[in-house]
């Protein structure tokens, strides 16, 4: 295959130019590592990935293999071309016509041969051939005019016979070009090989956090779908609620309404009845002929309403009224208690169905914390308790641990702590020292601490690497999270909203129990640390 088939065959079809660190994808086509990189990004926002060459779509981002055999093959490629454009960069001395790419250089006559002027060239010893080269003065000593044909090892310098025997590098231990030459090639192939291990540790780092940025956006995306199904199912069950209970607010005051129409029809009868009766009777009452008045045949009509029974009627109606005069409210809060039903399912379709359950464990504390009766506040004393010491109680910190350990699941718990002294809250195994410098939580590798620090700074710590936090922190509550499978403790600042202050990464290997550290009593009062229920 011609150079300039090869060299289109090589070349990348997005950047146009030679692989570099050529990847190929599942469907054969090869691509730059950073080219294809670069058009997968851009894919991610659509989810819809496809190959540049022949568009076959993936299901997945695809994963980037790469091509061992062509990375080598472009390598080459490209230093051989760099040899040629070196090559025909160098033409021949002689041939001042046209020019001719040089094969030689000589030393000696300072001159580039090509195929044909070398043949007819010296022979001779003194006229040294070397590659083509258009510094032939370097190769010759700038002192004495010679050629170059030693190394001194003292001064790291190439020089002539002359400087060897009658010049300043007299006596000084030198050796032949060719030896020293080999001897730096071995110094270079040493870094070259470590620098080969160093970029495939580079790559195999890349990939991995690829692949853990991939996981990372399939989580994320996971959880927002989930996050967006569970909102969407809040508003469904929620708007029902509303119609169901609107629909029996509108149901009882029809009702209600239907029932007060037939009272209130039944009294304008009743009204209009009365109405009539007093004009009678103030007709009646006008008259001045008494037989008259005694022989009107609607007086039987007129009797007295308190013997007709009238309190007896206005009564009825009153306890009618009585009974209708408001909505059944019982059975409207009774369809509104199933946003209980609702709130409970939106608690379970969260991370964590309620808080952790923590209680201290006595055995375990120091002798310098007082433990409360309910077994949730640490409060730091500077009479020392009497309890035995056994192996399991810390001893050389004011340290405490709880009951329960977690092996499993997504938990969280909130602390309450004291504005003064220096405190801290985290997890840790059960496995860690009770006493030295390694059984201070956060100060080794089986623990992980939220502390504030003798200048008021909040800090995280694990495995004695210390991080400052920057925020500033007004809040004396804060929310401890777990997430065991997935590695991760993290510490929440209980403001409103609810701020993220550090997560922690790690592969979990044994139960985590909360703990506790309580500093000094300060002279502004009690140092002291709560789990709230």
């Amino acid at each position: 295959m011609a150079s300039a088939d090869l060299g289109e065959e090589l070349l990348c079809s997005i950047c146009l130019s030679t692989f570099k660190d050529p990847v190929i994808l599942r469907c054969g086509h090869n691509f730059c590592r950073v080219c294809i990189g670069r058009v997968l990004d851009t894919q991610d926002e659509s989810g819809v990935y496809s190959c540049p060459e022949c568009r076959e779509e993936f299901q997945e981002r695809p994963t980037l293999t790469r091509n061992i055999n062509l990375h080598n093959v472009a390598e080459r490629f490209l230093i051989t071309q760099q040899e040629q454009e070196e090559i025909t960069g160098i033409c021949c001395t002689y041939c001042v016509d046209s020019p001719v790419p040089a094969v030689r250089s000589c030393l000696h006559c300072e001159a580039s041969l090509c195929d044909k002027h070398l043949r007819s060239h010296n022979k001779s010893a003194e006229h040294v051939l070397s590659d083509p080269s258009t510094s032939l003065e370097k190769r010759k000593c700038s002192v004495h005019k010679e050629l170059l044909k030693y190394y001194c090892t003292r001064d790291a310098i190439c020089i002539c016979v002359s400087c060897s025997l009658i010049g300043k590098h007299k006596g000084h231990k030198m050796e032949s070009l060719d030896e020293a030459s080999e001897k730096k090639k071995k110094i270079w192939r040493n870094v070259l090989q470590k620098l080969i291990i160093k970029r495939e540790k580079t790559e195999e780092r890349v990939r991995s956090l690829e692949e853990r940025r991939r996981k990372a956006e399939e989580k994320a995306a996971g959880e927002a779908e989930r996050v967006t199904a569970l909102c969407t199912d809040i508003r469904r069950r929620v708007d029902d609620l509303e119609k169901k209970v609107l629909s029996e607010i509108s149901r009882q005051e029809k009702e209600e309404s239907l029932s007060l129409s037939a009272l209130i029809h039944q009294l304008e009868i009743k009204k209009d009845e009365l109405s009539r009766k007093m004009r009678h009777i103030e007709e009646l009452c006008n008259m001045t002929d008494p037989l008259t008045l005694l022989q009107d045949p609607d007086t039987g009509d007129l009797c007295d309403p308190e013997e007709e029974g009238g309190d007896e009627d206005t009564g009825g109606h009153d306890k009618q009224l009585h009974d209708g005069d408001d909505l059944d409210v019982a059975v409207i809060s009774h369809t509104l208690h199933t946003l209980c039903e609702v709130i409970s399912g939106i608690r379970s379709g969260i991370y964590v169905v309620s808080p952790a359950d923590i209680l201290l464990d006595v055995t375990t504390a120091a002798n310098s914390l007082l433990i409360s009766d309910d077994l949730k506040t640490a409060t730091r004393t500077r009479e020392k308790q009497k309890r035995p010491e056994t192996e399991k109680r810390f001893h050389d910190y004011p340290q405490v641990m709880s009951r329960r350990g977690f092996t499993s699941g997504r938990h969280y718990w909130d602390v309450e702590s004291s504005r003064s002294g220096v405190w801290g809250v985290g997890m840790c195994y059960p496995s860690i020292d009770r006493r030295g410098r390694q059984s201070l939580i956060g100060d080794n590798n089986k623990s992980w601490s939220l502390a504030t620090s003798n200048n008021n700074q909040y800090l995280v710590i694990h495995d004695r690497k210390v991080i400052q936090l920057p925020d500033k922190i007004s809040s004396d509550r804060f929310r401890i999270c777990l997430d065991y499978e997935a590695g991760q403790l993290s510490f929440y600042e209980l403001c409103d909203p609810i701020r993220h202050l550090h997560t922690f990464t790690a592969s979990f290997s044994e139960p985590l129990h909360a703990a506790l550290c309580v500093g000094l009593p300060s002279y502004s009062g009690e140092v002291w640390i709560t789990i709230c229920s």
